[in-house]
């Protein structure tokens, strides 16, 4: 049986209003408390005002002057509470994640930003109830009771009898892949890398130009892909026992989806309802009453000098356990080639070579006689050039990452794609990726 849905306007946001305002009068009555906002606070204000934005949105509230505002502040409240979910999430498990040392300094920012969420809501949450109040929405006659929202967060841990480690053939290969996309993202990440704190102005400058929600949630989608991928095909039961340096590989990029996840949630919030952008006067007037609630300036300090900035530190840390990793999975041997015909070992085909053995991240080194010399650095290659041509081998052998060997064969078999003039022609096909 379906229930008639011929009820007034009034009648479905006082419906649609009922649990989200319960939760903001929660949130007034037990204010004093820190660290109130458990992951089921969060959880229950995400749907709540979730389900009234898109309620709001259905009939148009964005483009009506009456209800605008109340429709920002729920749109506020869900990316506050997206952003303040995932950042209760890092500070609740940071005991589990295993890094060489324990950073102190990111235990403190991590509570401060927690804190700068949790403190945003608080100030905005009674507004909220005005702003229902002056809608002539009604306002439930009190808000949850504290025991409807335990604090439950534990570090006990059932015991660990399950362990399928050893059990999963293609495991090498699924490491090789994992280590192999994250070292490549962490390549494409480092444009953004700083080591001291940005101020206002400058954080102004490079948000949204140069750091943005869309870059940031592409960088936080590949890490879940890579997490799940880990999940998936290395280690199916978790990481918590077993191969210490596979939980620390996880850890690095377990902490740094979530740090994004959070960032880009704080991003969408500024870039969609803060930013002063070429509004109409009345939608501008919004933004500024909201960013009197939420200090715009603190929420990008939170989004770059903490989650940037503690991305690019935990993505760091993690490029020489994945380049073990890598190196410790991969098949290795060794091929002999023939040296450039005419000019030998000059800048472009060392680095073509060097290009090769980048693009796969695994250990390669140029041997010649009893000196080995890395096939990663162009600089390193010429100093073998330099050897070649005094010493007139005619032949050198590479080392190392089998699948790296293969195209440095192709790229030898093409004269390390230059013509006797030493002018470059066309690559094969299979070395695409070097133009």
């Amino acid at each position: 049986m379906h229930l008639s849905c011929d009820i007034s306007f009034k009648g479905k946001v006082n419906h649609f209003s009922f649990e989200y305002l319960k939760c903001i009068l929660y949130i007034i009555d037990v204010k004093d408390e820190p660290y109130l906002l458990n992951k089921k606070v969060y959880s229950k204000l995400i749907t709540a005002s979730h389900l009234l934005e898109d309620f709001l949105d259905f009939h148009g509230a964005k483009n009506n002057k009456k209800w605008i505002f109340y429709r920002e502040l729920s749109a506020a409240i869900r990316h506050l509470s997206l952003a303040g979910y995932s950042q209760k999430h890092i500070f609740n498990r940071i005991a589990f994640y295993d890094f060489e040392r324990k950073d102190e300094a990111f235990i403190d920012e991590s509570r401060d930003t927690l804190m700068m969420i949790q403190g945003s809501i608080e100030i905005a949450a009674p507004v909220i109830i005005a702003e229902a109040q002056r809608l002539e929405i009604e306002i439930p006659e009190r808000g949850y009771d504290p025991e409807f929202f335990p604090d439950i967060a534990t570090t006990q841990q059932l015991e660990h009898d399950i362990d399928d480690f050893d059990n999963r053939q293609d495991q090498k290969k699924n490491l090789i892949i994992i280590a192999s996309e994250f070292l490549d993202l962490i390549k494409a990440f480092e444009p953004f890398s700083f080591y001291e704190r940005y101020s206002s102005d400058q954080i102004r400058e490079i948000i949204p130009s140069k750091v943005n929600e869309v870059g940031i949630r592409r960088f936080e989608m590949l890490l879940h892909n890579l997490q799940s991928s880990f999940d998936s095909y290395v280690i199916h039961g978790g990481f918590f026992h077993g191969n210490r340096k596979l939980k620390q590989l996880r850890s690095h990029f377990s902490i740094v989806f979530h740090i994004l996840q959070v960032m880009g949630r704080l991003l969408h919030f500024y870039e969609r309802h803060l930013l002063d952008v070429d509004y109409k006067d009345f939608y501008k007037s919004v933004s500024e009453s909201l960013a009197e609630l939420i200090d715009p300036d603190v929420l990008l300090d939170r989004c770059v000098n903490y989650s940037l900035f503690y991305a690019w530190q935990f993505l760091s840390s993690g490029q020489r356990l994945a380049s073990e990793i890598l190196n410790e999975n991969i098949d290795r041997s060794s091929i002999t080639v023939g040296i450039p015909k005419e000019r030998g070992f000059h800048t472009r085909p060392c680095l073509l070579i060097a290009k090769i053995v980048q693009h796969y991240g695994g250990d390669v080194q140029m041997v010649l006689g009893e000196d080995r010399f890395d096939a990663s650095s162009v600089l390193d290659l010429q100093w073998a050039g330099g050897k070649i041509k005094k010493e007139e081998f005619e032949q050198v052998v590479f080392e190392g990452d089998t699948r790296a060997l293969e195209d440095l064969t192709v790229l030898a078999s093409v004269n390390y794609a230059e013509d006797s003039m030493g002018k470059g022609v066309p690559l094969p096909k299979q070395l695409s990726y070097l133009r």
